[in-house]
């Protein structure tokens, strides 16, 4: 397998190919869903940045403060990041979390539409089909890098890992769940349902309503995708991304009650 595509000296990694890929597509579509909000389709430009910036920087602290088995077997814990402090910034070493990545992206979408007088609560819903769309492209790369699999098994859509990519206690086991595949094949039926859902009940949805459905949808996903998965992240020998993504599963899912609750007439 080719680690990337070569241009002279530079090496253009498969993996953050896609990424890149991933998140073009998802400001392309976003950009269709804010014209179809009444924005103009230039904000999602504007917002690239600050949300590229600050969910990248969120997916590093999420990963420097929560590494994962396999990280802290190489020695990145959190007390090696405190005391390399430019390993920070180092990004080929160790990774990222999706669950930073969501906080710090929200948080600079806060700021943005605050300074800028733009409802947020809208805002999330143009980004959201975008959002997941990148999320189902970007976990292609996990593929070629040889990482998100599973628990052993032998089912007919079982991937192979090469021993230098196996965990400890697995060196002699070679198929795996391929569980990138997983979460990008559930994410892309998450991008048809949300395009469906934002025509289909247009009239009905609150500003805010598609994002919640997203958070969901991705947070349920996440959390039973969490028991396959080898690589966890420990905290105090609990799985701490599971316990974020179930506790934005039930928020998430109580703020579309409270949307959308009959209301009793006295």
């Amino acid at each position: 397998m080719t680690e990337g595509l070569s241009l002279g000296p530079l090496l253009l990694r498969w993996n953050g190919l896609l990424i890149a890929l991933g998140v073009a597509m998802g400001a392309l579509i976003s950009a269709r869903e804010a014209k179809r909000h009444g924005f103009d389709p230039e904000i999602i430009y504007y917002l690239f940045l600050p949300l590229t910036v600050w969910g990248t920087l969120g997916a590093r602290v999420w990963h420097i403060l929560t590494p994962s088995l396999s990280s802290v077997g190489l020695g990145l814990t959190s007390q090696h990041y405190l005391t390399h402090p430019l390993d920070f910034i180092a990004f080929w070493i160790g990774g990222f979390g999706f669950p930073g990545a969501l906080i710090g992206g929200a948080l600079a979408l806060l700021y943005f539409s605050k300074k800028n007088g733009l409802p947020f609560w809208a805002l999330t819903d143009v980004l959201a089909p975008g959002i997941v769309l990148g999320q189902a492209i970007g976990r292609i790369g996990n593929y070629f890098n040889q990482e998100l699999y599973g628990l052993p098994t032998n089912l007919p859509w079982k991937i192979f890992i090469d021993p230098a990519y196996r965990l400890a206690g697995f060196e002699t086991v070679n198929f795996y769940h391929p569980l990138f595949a997983y979460e990008s094949l559930l994410s892309l039926a998450s991008l048809f349902f949300l395009l469906w859902l934002a025509r289909r009940f247009a009239e009905i949805l609150a500003a805010g309503d598609l994002f919640l459905v997203y958070l969901v949808l991705h947070a349920f996903a996440r959390f039973l995708l969490e028991f396959l998965r080898l690589d966890i992240a420990l905290v105090s020998g609990i799985n701490i991304n599971q316990v974020f993504f179930a506790v934005i599963f039930v928020c998430a899912g109580i703020g579309l009650y409270l949307r959308h609750r009959p209301v009793q007439e006295l």
